[in-house]
């Protein structure tokens, strides 16, 4: 949106946000941050995955303008694809950006897409992160799924976050716990991503997902074996921490 002064500090502008909207409900935190001037230029971004329908059906109640930017990194599976396209078009989403990687990167550093075999963070940060970030750069901040239940690093988990001075991350469901995304589906009827039905409670690329047992944490198929829990889009004191779906 058009602002008719510069804005202030990140972190200024990040507690004062936070002290005026602490007893405002999910949707309402949302609607505020899509027109509070203190939040400036907004995008959400969505990897359109388990629980991402969520969000996504909110923004489109407030303003199907908004844009919405999902990573395409080219490695997605056919699911995940046809599931973008049907809730996009379902919830009448009129921006939804596809970000890719560079043409030009991806040759260089991946020619043969073969480059998550040996090291799995140069090739989220190759497909996701650096995209991403470039994708932000007109925005002064973005709307992300993240939630206090989904580890200790985020027990403390507030409605708005300084981005390395950056930018503000926006996170309306911060205080929902499972029980609630899960009730706020079935009571709005909303499409599921038709791979949580086979077994994917969390949903990424295909070469690094797989599906996840009874009584396994439902983030366990993601680069399994490995010690890597993050693709390295959300950093907390610079280093990478466990995602939700955005």
């Amino acid at each position: 949106m058009p602002l008719e002064a510069p804005l202030s500090p990140v972190d200024d502008r990040v507690a004062h946000l936070n002290r005026r909207y602490q007893h405002h409900a999910a949707s309402a935190v949302l609607k505020r941050a899509l027109s509070d001037p203190q939040v400036g230029r907004i995008a959400m971004v969505s990897s359109f995955g388990a629980e991402s329908v969520v969000l996504l059906h909110m923004v489109a109640q407030i303003d199907r303008t908004v844009p919405v930017l999902f990573i395409d990194t080219q490695m997605l599976f056919a699911e995940t694809l046809d599931y973008q396209h049907e809730v996009a078009q379902w919830l009448g989403l009129t921006d939804v950006r596809t970000i890719r990687a560079d043409k030009v990167a991806l040759q260089a550093e991946d020619p043969y897409g073969a480059l998550h075999l040996r090291d799995t963070d140069a090739c989220c940060d190759l497909r996701k992160t650096r995209p991403l970030e470039k994708a932000l750069g007109p925005f002064d901040a973005w709307i992300t799924g993240r939630k206090r239940f989904q580890g200790a690093t985020r027990a403390s988990l507030d409605f708005f976050e300084n981005e390395d001075d950056k930018r503000i991350k926006v996170n309306p469901l911060a205080h929902w716990d499972k029980q609630d995304v899960q009730d706020y589906m079935i009571n709005n009827r909303l499409p599921r991503h038709p791979l949580v039905a086979k077994g994917y409670p969390s949903i990424g690329c295909k070469p690094c997902t797989s599906p996840v047992k009874d009584g396994e944490d439902e983030r366990a198929g993601r680069w399994r074996g490995s010690e890597k829990v993050e693709c390295g889009i959300h950093m907390v004191d610079g280093k990478m921490v466990r995602t939700g779906a955005a």
